[in-house]
């Protein structure tokens, strides 16, 4: 099982980025994925998880700004940012479990390796 993030990079404020989770080695329609955060110095904060059926959940500060979709076929997952704030420059990681729930809690079995995103006032 792998997991590859891309699509980071640097922004103006306001502006948007599409990151992409790369996936081999099992099937999304077996798997929950989930998105990730980390700012430096802050503790890393899940954003939304797509589940096997493609299915989405959203944090409650994510909700209105950031979406999540898949397509099975290509073997990926995204994430679509927009209306982006300096606040929001972190590092961005897709995982992967089984268990939708492990994703939930933060604690998925299988992790990518991130992604950075700078967002410039």
């Amino acid at each position: 099982v792998q997991l590859q993030a891309s699509g980071g990079g640097l922004v103006q404020a306001g502006g948007s980025l599409r990151l992409s989770c790369a996936v081999s080695g099992f099937t999304l329609q077996d798997y929950a994925i989930g998105w990730f955060r980390q700012a430096p110095g802050k503790e890393r904060d899940l954003l939304g998880i797509i589940n096997s059926r493609g299915g989405t959940y959203y944090s409650d500060s994510m909700r209105d700004r950031f979406a999540i979709s898949r397509d099975v076929a290509e073997e990926a997952v995204y994430l679509q940012t927009d209306s982006l704030y300096p606040e929001d420059t972190a590092v961005y990681y897709c995982a992967a479990d089984r268990l939708w729930s492990k994703v939930r809690v933060g604690v998925p079995t299988y992790w990518g390796q991130g992604t950075q995103v700078t967002v410039s006032s």
